[in-house]
């Protein structure tokens, strides 16, 4: 199928409208509780002022009909993979409690520009940076508005200055995984904020994609997919466990296959590998930013900079 969203979309500042026989495409899962959707690059969550289709929420109720769909997971505009919309509160509320106190694995793919030699956790605390002309923008400083976070870097392949690794986000801070890479001298590719020059954001804003972006920017969007969510829910004592997977981004295995110069066959067997590999050991006691108490209650999801109630995006 030649849909937009699955081949290269038209990159402005404002996001395509979603087609709904496309959307049904994008369904990995849905029941009575939850739909689960692998949003794809470029698919802004929330409505705009565009109509409802011109974002996966608004699509997703025009779809089912349904006036009210709670988005339990979220992703930024430009990272693609697993959004959780539940269909009524009750599920809402298990699969929010499980985000906020800590009962939800998370596992994203990244590819990094530079390569990554080894595994690493990335401790430093998260305040917005001051000297960015990005307001939204985070970096690692210490601050009274600071708050802690951890990821964990872990590089599946390297190859031709880039790495494509597994990023597992413990704490869920505003573009987390984004500040983290930056930090670590290794950007996500494509990352408009957090790339090393943060006016190609503000160009990109106000033009769209331009020449300039192209030249600097070794891929369109941000390569930023959310592979994996594991929740584990309790309701009033009786526990369940729900798994759910995406494949990975096409645009992210073309540029492992382009870029980097690995077999398709290869890619899709890392990627699978990655995905199922087992969380790493407990990580040492948070360094920095909040205490431990206010950083488990302010736990959540993950990166667009609007705050709600199941937190932040830390992609």
């Amino acid at each position: 199928m030649n849909w937009r969203y699955l081949r290269e979309p038209v990159f402005l500042a404002e996001s395509e409208l979603i087609d709904l026989a496309e959307l049904e495409t994008w369904i990995l899962q849905e029941d009575e509780h939850v739909m689960v959707v692998d949003k794809p690059g470029w698919v802004v969550c929330h409505p705009s002022k565009n109509g409802p289709c011109s974002s996966l929420v608004g699509a997703c109720r025009e779809r089912s009909g349904d006036a009210v769909l709670h988005l339990v997971s979220r992703l930024d505009r430009e990272t693609s993979g697993l959004i959780v919309l539940a269909k009524h509160k009750k599920s809402a509320r298990l699969f929010q409690m499980a985000l906020q106190e800590r009962r939800v694995e998370k596992v994203y793919i990244a590819l990094l520009t530079g390569e990554l030699a080894e595994p690493l956790w990335v401790t430093g605390p998260l305040a917005r940076d001051m000297e960015s002309p990005v307001y939204v923008k985070q970096t690692v400083r210490r601050s009274h508005s600071a708050v802690s976070a951890r990821t964990y870097f872990d590089p599946i392949v390297t190859k031709n200055g880039f790495t494509l690794a597994r990023v597992l986000p413990v704490t869920g801070r505003k573009h987390q995984i984004r500040a983290h890479a930056e930090h670590i001298g290794t950007p996500v590719v494509g990352d408009k904020v957090y790339g090393g020059d943060a006016t190609l954001f503000l160009e990109f804003a106000e033009k769209g994609w331009t020449d300039r972006l192209s030249e600097r920017l070794a891929m369109r969007r941000q390569a930023l997919h959310a592979a994996k969510l594991v929740f584990t829910t309790d309701d009033k004592g009786e526990q369940a466990v729900y798994e759910y997977k995406a494949p990975l981004a096409w645009d992210m295995k073309e540029f492992c296959q382009h870029k980097m110069g690995i077999e398709a066959e290869a890619v899709e067997a890392f990627y699978q590998e990655a995905v199922a590999k087992p969380m790493p050991e407990p990580y040492v006691p948070l360094q920095g930013g909040k205490s431990a108490t206010r950083d488990n209650r302010e736990g959540a999801f993950e990166a667009t900079g609007e705050p709600e109630a199941s937190g932040e995006s830390e992609a």
